[in-house]
């Protein structure tokens, strides 16, 4: 069983992977033994990550994209596929917070839904579809998209942020659906809340502790490293279009901090 968990000669491609869950994620997956190639707009925090891939033993490979650019995502698929020789796994974890302060929707301008949008969906799916057809001609892959669980519920005026993990989730679900007779599959990670530095822009609209979680305590960026390497693996090879919901137990009683008083008191 313990076989099937290890990555000795994957390559893996990480978007977002310089910090926060996707440094977790990168730091988990070449323990078990995966090549990474580590994908964000920053040079310098990347160039960091691949340096603790190396001191593991593994390849790593810094790509400074944009995945909101398309020409760039290419360039990331074609440098992995000539540094490293393959591509096994992709991680869409890419994701862009700095408009996602909550606001009436009539104050959400043009360009802030564009830069979120952008950054957040269509990223994952030019991505996706960078890879796709190279994993359908060799016959297998797998694409792990990492939503939210703010994907699943409405947050009181949070319409970026929510709605491009919600379209994640829908990404997932048609990838797994169109690819899974090629041998390639599309499962998505959805976190609950995980205090990292992306998550201060909209802090204030989410729980400030444990105290609402059911086991206690708020996510760490360390506890999704593990359920990446699942996924990756072997193990995972007969889920496709599923969601791997890790928040604690938050929605487990249809808890939502949404920021909605149900009482509202009489002024």
């Amino acid at each position: 069983m313990l076989d099937k968990l290890s990555l000795d000669g994957k390559v893996v491609i990480v978007t977002g992977g310089g910090t926060g869950l996707g440094k977790a994620m990168v730091q988990a997956l070449a323990r078990a033994g995966a090549n990474v190639a580590i994908a964000a707009r920053r040079r310098g925090p990347i160039e960091e990550v691949v340096a603790e891939v190396e001191s593991l033993g593994r390849k790593g490979l810094a790509i400074p994209t944009d995945v909101s650019d398309s020409r760039q995502v290419e360039h990331m698929v074609a440098l992995t596929l000539d540094e490293l020789g393959k591509i096994d796994v992709l991680i869409n974890n890419a994701g862009r917070t700095a408009e996602n302060n909550p606001a009436p929707i009539w104050e959400v301008t043009d360009e802030e839904w564009r830069a979120g949008i952008d950054t957040n969906l269509s990223g994952a799916f030019y991505c996706a579809r960078a890879v796709s057809k190279y994993m359908v001609d060799r016959g297998s892959g797998k694409i792990i998209n990492v939503a939210s669980g703010f994907g699943l519920r409405g947050v009181r005026d949070l319409y970026i942020y929510t709605c491009s993990k919600g379209g994640m989730l829908q990404l997932t679900r048609t990838l797994a659906m169109s690819l899974g007779r090629y041998g390639v599959t599309a499962n998505t990670i959805v976190p609950g809340f995980i205090p990292t530095r992306g998550t201060d822009s909209f802090r204030r609209s989410l729980p400030g502790s444990g105290d609402v979680i059911p086991i206690g305590r708020l996510g760490q960026p360390e506890d999704i490293g593990p359920i990446a390497v699942f996924l990756a693996s072997n193990a995972s090879d007969y889920m496709n279009g599923e969601m791997i919901i890790m928040d604690g137990g938050g929605l487990a009683g249809g808890y939502a901090p949404t920021g909605h008083a149900p009482e509202i008191p009489i002024v």
